[in-house]
């Protein structure tokens, strides 16, 4: 497989296998699970793939990645320096880039978002590829940043809640968002959003709408996205949570 000059920044994450891929053009080694890699935009590449493995891509525009740089690190964007890595060993930016798979395949945009932001705020830390600046977020947001960016979260359970949406209302990246946030709040916006979805949830599931519609309104993709989230956060499904209400009542 080749990569012609490809558009953009891509950052792997090999989840598993990876033993049987290898790097023909430039460095002539083998892959494994848990390897790292960083394509610069532009930057060819050639692979030899003899085995099934599984993996993770993310895709940056270099104008997302440059605004992002800027807004994190307070710095010029020409600065911005993304150098090419080939099975690298970086648990931290790993790790991050495992959850973007998980929010992937569950659907959990928000979740995406944050692990995403995670993972290039690790990469540019990273002395391997720029040592920037350590970021130091001791402060939380303000009172009324707070209400502003919990209200709109109340309104809108019912939709899509991204994290550039809540950065874009609170004036701040949304490195800085996240950080900030878990500061004033105690959990990242993402659980803070999950655990008011479920809490709606409840207070619906005490009246007669079908469960199909109360997942709807509380932001979740099906029914059985919602059983599955319920189940996992409070022991029970929401059937037996409404037979357990009624049966109080």
């Amino acid at each position: 497989m080749c990569y012609e000059r490809p558009g953009g920044h891509t950052f792997s994450l090999y989840l598993e296998g990876g033993s049987g891929t290898r790097r023909i053009d430039r460095a002539d080694v083998n892959g494994w699970s848990g390897a790292f890699c960083v394509m610069p935009q532009g930057a060819s590449s050639e692979w030899d793939i003899t085995d099934v493995f599984t993996f993770v891509h993310v895709y940056m525009p270099d104008k997302e990645m440059r605004r992002f740089f800027a807004e994190t690190f307070d710095r010029d964007c020409r600065l911005m320096v993304v150098p090419e890595a080939t099975f690298d060993h970086a648990p931290t930016l790993g790790g991050a880039l495992r959850r973007v798979a998980h929010a992937a395949r569950s659907g959990d945009t928000l979740l995406a978002d944050e692990a995403i932001a995670t993972a290039l705020a690790s990469f540019f830390v990273d002395s391997r590829y720029g040592g920037t600046r350590p970021i130091s977020v001791k402060s939380g947001l303000a009172p009324a940043v707070r209400r502003r960016v919990t209200d709109y979260i109340e309104a809108h359970l019912d939709t899509q809640i991204t994290l550039p949406d809540l950065a874009s209302i609170a004036g701040l990246s949304e490195f800085h968002l996240q950080r900030m946030f878990r500061v004033s709040c105690g959990v990242s916006p993402h659980s803070w959003v999950l655990h008011r979805r479920l809490a709606h949830a409840k207070t619906l599931l005490t009246g007669t709408e079908p469960i199909a519609r109360i997942a709807a309104a509380c932001g979740f993709s099906s029914q059985s996205h919602l059983t599955r989230v319920f189940k996992t956060m409070t022991g029970t499904t929401p059937s037996a949570f409404r037979q357990s209400v009624s049966g109080r009542a």
